[in-house]
């Protein structure tokens, strides 16, 4: 069993949470493989997404086995952008990955990964608005999906769909993430990249 937890702050794109939520969750009941939650760093009552939705976590971030890291507000100021200024979810993310958690991102997220030191040198990638910001931090890989081993980034938003599938597929295997991903009607991309970093 897999401990998946789904980091929420305000500003996050709802997409880049949910997606990928709705995937481990439907590999979950159709394999009892993996145990997905959305976390918050601190205790709050809701946490207001991008565009508006307000979402109840299920609680504050422990130590999964996987954290997947959403995206949004980088270009307009608030959400990941607003969140790096403050600090406190780089910090976090950075804790939780020397303890062992593999992180990954879907969108600007990467940018939370590469203000907590995780991208230092290694390829990455992100949405295409952030390409150049990245670049000061990270070798950029232009794909949809970009793994390292313990840390994995993908692109713009609809691309969380395809990181989580592929975490599906490399957590437990191919066939599981085929079934999902036909139940999902989603045409999963081949634009994968895997690197293998020395640490």
């Amino acid at each position: 069993m897999q401990d998946v937890s789904i980091l929420l702050f305000d500003g996050f794109d709802e997409l880049d949470a949910i997606a990928p939520y709705e995937v481990f969750a439907m590999a979950d009941e159709m394999n009892e493989t993996f145990d997905v939650s959305y976390a918050t760093c601190e205790v709050v009552d809701t946490v207001t997404a991008s565009h508006g939705t307000k979402l109840v976590a299920d609680g504050v971030l422990d130590d999964p086995d996987l954290l997947v890291v959403p995206g949004g507000g980088w270009n307009d100021g608030g959400g990941v952008r607003r969140e790096v200024d403050e600090g406190l979810l780089p910090e976090e993310i950075a804790k939780r990955h020397a303890e062992g958690t593999t992180v990954a991102s879907v969108c600007t997220g990467a940018m939370l990964l590469a203000n907590a030191g995780l991208l230092d040198d290694r390829p990455a990638t992100t949405h295409h608005a952030a390409r150049s910001d990245l670049r000061e931090y990270a070798r950029l890989q232009e794909a949809r999906v970009v793994d390292t081993g313990d840390v994995v980034t993908a692109g713009g938003i609809t691309s969380g769909i395809d990181l989580s599938l592929w975490l599906v597929e490399r957590f437990c295997d191919y066939d599981l993430a085929m079934d999902v991903a036909r139940e999902l009607e989603h045409d999963r991309s081949d634009d994968i990249v895997e690197v293998d970093v020395q640490h």
